[in-house]
């Protein structure tokens, strides 16, 4: 990293773990990639970052996926939040914060990653799926719950876990579309988890990375409606 770099980097490493969920309160959608070809990150993640997306998850499913989060974060810029996904494992957790993870998402509710998280001063995002699970998740030390799969619950049932459990921070993944990302704020998440409707494999295959910019740019203006 040249000088410019490690200024960038040290600024991201300073925000408290409280800060970096407000940042993700703040933007209101994390864009998940998931890809099976690394060649394809660097154009990826610039047509994010031209199109808006501030908060991204690299899932540790994407090859080489350690050094990409490096990658990501090195060249980051101040406002630029990058975090782990589909981290199933306490060792998965330090190795994503070594490598410059900021925060942590897990598709499933697993105390040892959220305590490792915790351990090391970072949030952490496990998933959950019902009113019980999403509760055990938040006491167990979530900073905000991912629910998941969220497509097959639907909206309606962000509305019901609210109702009786306004204190949760929720943030649906699956079911999240360009244009409805509004409609899940209101309906009580805190934030949304984007992947192919942001990251379409159609456009990566052929190249299309402006479609991906494009792609991003929709859903930041459907949220700035709220």
């Amino acid at each position: 990293m040249d000088g410019r770099d490690n200024q960038i980097f040290n600024s991201i490493s300073e925000m408290t773990r409280k800060e970096i969920v407000q940042q993700v309160e703040k933007h209101k959608v994390v864009a998940v990639l998931r890809f099976p070809d690394p060649e394809h990150f660097a154009p990826i993640y610039e047509a994010l970052l031209e199109g808006g997306i501030k908060v991204l998850e690299i899932t540790m499913t994407v090859p080489n996926a350690l050094k990409l989060i490096r990658k990501a974060t090195d060249k980051a810029p101040p406002d630029v939040t990058v975090g782990a996904g589909s981290v199933i494992n306490r060792e998965s957790v330090q190795r994503t914060v070594d490598a410059g993870a900021e925060f942590i998402v897990s598709p499933i509710v697993k105390q040892e990653v959220i305590e490792e998280a915790g351990k090391l001063e970072k949030p952490v995002m496990p998933g959950a799926f019902t009113p019980t699970e999403i509760q055990w998740a938040w006491e167990a030390g979530a900073d905000i719950v991912k629910v998941f799969p969220a497509d097959i619950v639907g909206m309606p049932f962000f509305k019901a876990v609210k109702a009786p459990l306004p204190h949760l921070k929720l943030m649906p993944t699956g079911g999240v579309s360009l244009t409805n990302a509004k409609q899940w704020i209101a309906a009580g998440a805190s934030a949304v988890g984007v992947g192919s409707a942001l990251v379409d494999n159609k456009a990566v295959a052929e190249g299309n990375f402006d479609q991906i910019k494009k792609n991003a740019e929709m859903i930041i203006e459907n949220l700035s409606e709220i």
